[in-house]
């Protein structure tokens, strides 16, 4: 079943998108390229719109084996799927891009997905738990949502992206780092990736010193 909402304004049926925002990570082969190609597969599925990502952030992983660094962001949404629907959507582009589904957590991966807002809706099932459960305990989520909306508040927690992030910001001073965009600008609409050099920001991470998390 679609989300989608209806207002008639003018006489003219108007669907209403819901806002979600997703964490997008991979640690395995061409990391830049498994992250763009994410971002295309998102724009064409039917119901969902890429609105905006943010600068793509190099850390190192959290649990698991051992095993080499992520690339990590967050990108803003739009779409009219429910959010079981969308979880579907985003294991479906999982699986196109090489990952396998495995019992074992923190490993390896081509691409991950993971929906971290979805409106201020609270959802709590075996398999969707929304907000993410641990999205206010890491930087790495935490940096590239306060870029997209430093003022959306966590609909559990009351705080501001902006305001989650301040703790993380105090412990660890900037770095000169080695940064990625996401290009929309291209004729048919399709976002893909590039690297921007390096850049002072106050947003900026180390390229080779792990991110704190």
């Amino acid at each position: 079943m679609s989300n989608a909402q209806f207002e008639i304004r003018n006489s003219t049926f108007v669907i209403l998108m819901s806002q979600v925002f997703i964490g997008i990570g991979s640690n395995e082969g061409d990391r830049l390229e498994h992250i763009s190609r994410a971002l295309q597969a998102l724009n064409a599925v039917r119901g969902i719109r890429v609105v905006q990502m943010a600068t793509i952030l190099e850390t190192e992983p959290v649990g698991g084996p051992p095993q080499g660094p992520y690339l990590n962001t967050a990108a803003e949404l739009q779409t009219t799927l429910t959010p079981r629907e969308l979880l579907t959507a985003l294991q479906g582009i999982e699986r196109r891009l090489g990952r396998t589904p495995s019992p074992q957590r923190w490993i390896p991966r081509p691409i991950d997905l993971d929906i971290l807002l979805y409106d201020n809706q609270i959802i709590q099932e075996p398999d969707l738990v929304i907000p993410h459960p641990r999205m206010h305990e890491r930087r790495f989520v935490l940096e590239p949502l306060a870029q997209l909306a430093p003022d959306l508040a966590h609909p559990t927690l009351g705080r501001t992206m902006a305001a989650l992030l301040v703790p993380f910001q105090l412990d660890e001073p900037n770095h000169m780092s080695q940064r990625a965009r996401i290009v929309p600008a291209k004729p048919h609409g399709r976002p893909s990736a590039e690297i921007v050099g390096t850049a002072l920001e106050d947003i900026s991470v180390p390229s080779t010193v792990p991110l704190p998390v």
